[in-house]
């Protein structure tokens, strides 16, 4: 393990003030810069923009996040890399799109070893790191047959979070049931390949490390188990007095939806599916809670920047009633807004102001904004993400530069208020997102320049991806 630079490690000051010598200042008695935070990146899957109690949600209650949200930075234009949940898991610890590392689907490629992630930097930078949950950035054994691509002998997407960077773990490869997560549940809880059987094993292990298969204290919920392990983990590094980063990736509410039985009870007025998808989100929700107060117990809630997000939109027909896109048109694997704005809190008390913040940013800004927070310098390596320190501090009011996203022929640019998307060869459509967040109204006809200028724009965004490698699934 490297030592950073002292200008790195003394004080975040020197993201916030802009020089090492605001480090110095710090260090001679000025309180007003903030401590070099603790790092906290939680996420959901499946969670959809408007799954949230502050958005006006009709059922769905969540006075944690809620409150998180009001302390904090809300996002309310934040978007995932993607709108399926292995690339944007690669973006937040990259910084990149997901197709220069060729993760162009849900169980496609893998997190390649050359890829500078977030936790080697910060490690090498002496933070104590943990991963705790959905991994589904490639196979975690070579040994056993074990969730979507594990088998004996098979190496090809062997890439596990403890070769990532990651101290500590507690992962699963892919999805699981999010209470019980070792049993299949019922079939019409959905999620449930035909070679389960229900009340059997769901064939998707949490592991710790090489050949180290969790086999006890697996029973209730999902998220609650992950967040069980994320506190130990964060009471060690605090009990060591050093900076510590927790990727914690929840299951929920990603199919199978299974909530214990007293939430479930809550919505038993509703289809099956639906009152065990929300019931597992506000179990989400409770264990966000847990984490904040377990912070203010460790005397550490100040000086820890907690993010949290979803990796993409909402499962289903948007009459299934999983999952909420508010205003927003298409879902899960579409580039329309429903399939990439997401949720996007960011808490950290010592370093930023309360503010709701309506500019584009996404998961593909995590891993800049958190290494300029720490002081540390970007890796070298073509990013996709900015700092968003200026705009988390209301010092700018733009992110800088426009979004790009492509998805199985999909391709879509934002800058600002304006987006095009089209879908394969289809002509580019133009959207007015501040006036028409539905994307209902195309003005390409009306604005020609405009279209050809994102277009331009869009072109040569691509261009630095190169053309698509790497096999899709879906």
């Amino acid at each position: 393990m490297t030592s950073a630079p002292s200008c790195a490690l003394l004080s975040a000051a020197s993201l916030w003030l802009g020089s090492c010598a605001a480090t110095a200042a710090a260090t001679a008695g000025s309180t007003d810069a903030p401590p070099t935070p603790n790092v906290i990146l939680l996420m959901t899957d499946d969670q959809g923009w408007g799954d949230l109690g502050l958005r006006g949600h009709p059922r769905l209650e969540t006075p944690h996040l809620d409150e998180m949200a009001r302390a904090g930075v809300r996002l309310d234009r934040f978007y995932s890399a993607s709108p399926v949940c292995s690339p944007t898991r690669a973006s937040v610890l990259t910084g990149r799109h997901p197709e220069r590392m060729g993760i162009r689907g849900a169980n496609s490629g893998h997190l390649p070893p050359e890829e500078h992630t977030l936790a080697e930097a910060l490690r090498a930078a002496g933070y104590t790191t943990g991963h705790f949950g959905k991994w589904h950035l490639g196979t975690l054994t070579t040994e056993v047959k074990d969730s979507n691509r594990g088998r004996p002998g098979a190496t090809e997407h062997y890439s596990p979070p403890w070769e990532h960077g990651f101290d500590r773990c507690f992962s699963t490869e892919a999805k699981v049931p999010t209470f019980d997560p070792m049993i299949t549940p019922p079939r019409e809880h959905g999620g449930v390949a035909r070679s389960l059987v229900p009340g059997g094993p769901y064939g998707t292990a949490y592991w710790t490390g090489p050949g180290e298969r969790v086999t006890e204290g697996l029973e209730g919920d999902d998220s609650t188990l992950i967040m069980d392990r994320a506190l130990q983990f964060m009471d060690g590094a605090a009990a060591e007095g050093r900076p510590f980063l927790a990727v914690v990736w929840f299951h929920a509410p990603h199919l199978p939806v299974v909530a214990d039985a007293e939430r479930a009870r809550r919505f038993a007025d509703l289809p099956l599916q639906e009152r065990h998808f929300l019931g597992c989100l506000e179990a989400v929700d409770h264990n966000v809670g847990r984490l904040r107060q377990r912070l203010r117990e460790l005397g550490i809630a100040d000086d820890t920047l907690v993010w949290f997000t979803s990796d993409n939109g909402p499962e289903g027909k948007p009459d299934s009633g999983l999952g909420s896109t508010g205003p927003f048109r298409g879902r899960k694997r579409s580039l329309r807004e429903g399939g990439v704005r997401v949720p996007g809190i960011v808490e950290w008390p010592a370093g930023l102001a309360p503010a709701v913040i309506d500019v584009p940013s996404g998961t593909v800004d995590t891993l800049p904004t958190v290494l300029a927070a720490a002081g540390l310098p970007l890796p070298d390596a073509a990013l996709d993400g900015v700092d968003l320190g200026p705009l988390l501090r209301g010092e700018s009011a733009d992110r800088g530069e426009g979004m790009g996203f492509r998805h199985k022929g999909a391709e879509a640019w934002t800058r600002g208020r304006w987006k095009i998307h089209r879908k394969g060869k289809e002509p580019f459509t133009l959207h007015d997102l501040e006036a028409d967040p539905g994307e209902a109204h195309d003005l390409a006809a009306v604005n020609p320049e405009l279209v050809a200028e994102l277009k331009r724009e869009l072109a040569a965004w691509s261009s630095t991806l190169g053309a698509p490698s790497g096999p899709e699934s879906r």
